[in-house]
């Protein structure tokens, strides 16, 4: 049945299951964290993504057929009356729409929505019998928990009677609020022991504990969100059932007639619940009417008419597809991890800097393998370690200084004594510094005239530039000062600076020294992207699809994006008002057809040839292949490329033609 599966997605959804199992097994019954919950989430998105694609793989003990976590046998284990059922996650408004479109077929048309914030901690239920409680049974499996009614007979805000005789079993998060928390560990600080990790594992330790005096010793607190009644119609009569009935709740309940509305409140609470004096990673969206929503019945563990809306993963999982390594202004090199796109605290990570040689080693990454993905300080994506459980069979420890020769076979590289970054040898950062100044201000860049080597020189050696953004900082006066710059050329050389602040994009693209880009492809990337942006966010997938790059220039280009360095240096030059324009050709006279040049032209070069060819729509090539519209002939022409056209059909004209075709009179 499972032939026409590929091996390596039965391997990995085997994988990713005995891992997901055993985070379970630590985090749900040893109270113990192998991982952050969000990377957690990731790993077990995955496999329910798979399991979706490919529905025979799916068996009853599948970690997503069943509820987290199991009684433990030190105490009793109680059956629930009604299964403790949890939710199914999803993660974009996309994936809310796509659910009610699968209820709406089951008759639940425009049902309206009931939304709660998303408790981080403990599910329990309380049962009270005449009013008195009676028990208190943590979900366990959902269908079997432990008994941990002493414990939660300690929990101040749990009522110990309530102004009901009839059976009533409540439920509910025991959770510690941030602030308790943050007292806590404060207290362990001063007495010089451990920190608890998170509240959520230390609520749970603790009602899990055999001594209640250790539960009554911290600040737990129990967070109400359903009554298990027939009498109840709507969730929202529920909760204000449960305020009578003196529990409490989040206070953040909402019903909406409309999902866009509901979004808007969801998306609200993203940034709103840092102020919330709980923890929470997501919102709960269900059917608020009570009879339609069981009428919808549960597939395996979750039900249909209610969902997890998790906010963006602090942390996430990914596949290493490559280890790139770019060389940064100083010379000094950083290896990048480029992996399949993931979305990481809101945005899609599609690289990550691994720092240095020492750092791979270190985590001991490898190509093929799994890693859990994280942003320092919510902006540079990091990768914080390596799931070996899931490491593919025949995958080799990286080598660095193989991946150098491999990657750059012209350049020499040193690792200084004592330091941990490898850099090319021979050149210092400022002789690197002033080659990318000249090459940023050369005729096939930006084309800044007064920057020619001599003045580059000057200026990096008076310690004027220290960068390339430094020199739309510089100022007459300071250049003035040098032996190089009487006042008229000084004010001159500002102005051209600040002139060229506004490049075409394929001119700053190639100006900014991406290894391997040269001007053709620049104006490829330029032609596609259309924006220094949308570049940046390229995938590896994206870049090889366009015509004319290959593994090494996309490599390059992922490279060059993800060391921080480079991205800092775009930083600086957009702070100083650089903001490169797409410039669209594509509705020229040229455009669809493609131009070569040979010999000697009267009228302009062979580079401004190539700008009035480019700027008229159309493309210009060094050299002549099946699909060359034209092959310009000037003075002293070489017989190869008229052979080549004459061959391959292709159009020779004389440089009047070409005027013409440019809409120009001949000169």
């Amino acid at each position: 049945m499972k032939t026409n599966i590929p091996s390596a997605v039965i391997e990995r959804v085997e994988k990713l299951r005995a891992l997901i199992n055993d985070y379970r097994y630590h985090y749900h019954v040893l109270d113990e964290s192998i991982m952050s919950e969000s990377a957690a989430d990731s790993l077990k998105h995955e496999l329910s993504q798979l399991e979706e694609q490919y529905p025979e793989l799916i068996t009853p003990d599948s970690p997503t057929q069943r509820v987290a976590g199991q009684a433990l046998d030190k105490f009793e284990k109680v059956r629930h009356a009604e299964r403790m059922i949890s939710l199914a996650d999803v993660f974009s408004a996309d994936e809310l729409s796509e659910w009610l479109e699968r209820i709406a077929k089951l008759g639940a048309k425009q049902p309206e929505l009931f939304v709660d914030i998303k408790m981080d901690g403990l599910a329990c239920a309380l049962i009270y019998e005449d009013g008195l409680l009676r028990q208190a049974v943590t979900r366990g499996d959902g269908r079997i928990g432990e008994d941990v009614t002493m414990n939660a007979r300690t929990i101040q805000n749990i009522p110990l009677r309530i102004p009901q005789t009839e059976h009533t079993e409540v439920r509910g998060e025991i959770v510690i609020f941030k602030a308790d928390f943050d007292s806590l560990n404060e207290q362990q600080r001063r007495a010089g022991k451990p920190e608890f990790a998170n509240p959520r594992n230390l609520a749970a330790g603790s009602i899990r504990q055999l001594d209640p005096q250790v539960a009554a010793s911290r600040p737990l607190k129990f967070m109400a969100y359903d009554m298990v009644r027939p009498d109840l119609a709507k969730n929202s009569e529920v909760y204000a059932r449960l305020a009578e009935l003196g529990f409490r709740i989040s206070g953040q309940q909402r019903c909406y007639a409309r999902l866009a509305d509901a979004m808007k409140f969801i998306n609200a609470l993203e940034t709103t619940r840092q102020d919330l004096p709980f923890g929470t990673d997501g919102a709960v969206i269900k059917v608020n009417d009570r009879q339609l929503y069981r009428s919808l019945g549960i597939v395996g563990k979750t039900p249909r008419g209610a969902i997890a809306y998790k906010y963006p993963a602090e942390e996430a999982t990914t596949v290493v597809k490559d280890i790139v390594i770019s060389i940064g202004r100083t010379g000094a090199t950083t290896p990048v991890a480029v992996f399949d796109p993931v979305k990481v605290a809101g945005s899609t990570v599609r690289h990550a800097s691994l720092h240095n040689a020492d750092e791979i080693a270190r985590l001991d990454v490898r190509v093929g393998d799994t890693v859990v993905i994280y942003k320092a300080g919510d902006i540079i994506p990091q990768v914080s370690r390596c799931l070996t459980e899931l490491r593919p069979a025949g995958t080799k420890a990286f080598d660095f200084e193989q991946a150098l020769k491999a990657q750059y076979p012209e350049l020499d590289f040193e690792r200084p004594a004592g330091e941990v970054v490898y850099r090319v040898k021979g050149s210092s950062s400022d002789e690197i510094l002033k080659r990318a100044i000249e090459y940023y201000a050369s005729k096939p860049a930006l084309n800044i005239e007064g920057l020619g080597s001599k003045n580059v020189e000057a200026l990096v050696d008076a310690g004027l530039v220290k960068s390339l953004a430094d020199l739309y900082s510089l100022d007459a006066a300071q250049l003035s000062q040098l032996e190089r710059f009487a006042d008229l050329s000084a004010n001159k050389l500002v102005a051209n600076i600040q002139a060229s602040k506004h490049p075409p994009l394929a001119r700053f693209i190639t100006a900014i020294g991406i290894r391997h880009v040269g001007g053709q492809t620049a104006i490829d990337l330029a032609t596609h992207f259309r924006s220094l942006e949308a570049l940046r966010d390229a995938s590896e997938t994206e870049l090889l699809s366009l015509p004319g790059i290959g593994k090494i220039v996309a490599e390059s280009i992922l490279a060059f994006f993800a060391d921080p360095d480079n991205l800092q240096l775009l930083d600086e030059l957009a702070e100083r008002g650089v903001a490169p324009v797409y410039e669209d050709h594509s509705g020229g006279r040229l455009n669809g057809q493609s131009f070569v040049v040979t010999g000697t032209l009267d009228s302009m070069g062979r580079e401004e040839a190539a700008e009035r060819i480019r700027a008229a729509g159309g493309e210009f090539h060094s050299s002549v292949v099946k699909n060359t519209t034209y092959l310009v002939a000037g003075r002293n022409t070489g017989q190869s490329k008229l052979a080549k056209a004459a061959k391959y059909g292709t159009k020779t004209i004389n440089e009047a033609e070409f005027l013409t075709l440019l809409g120009e009179k001949s000169r």
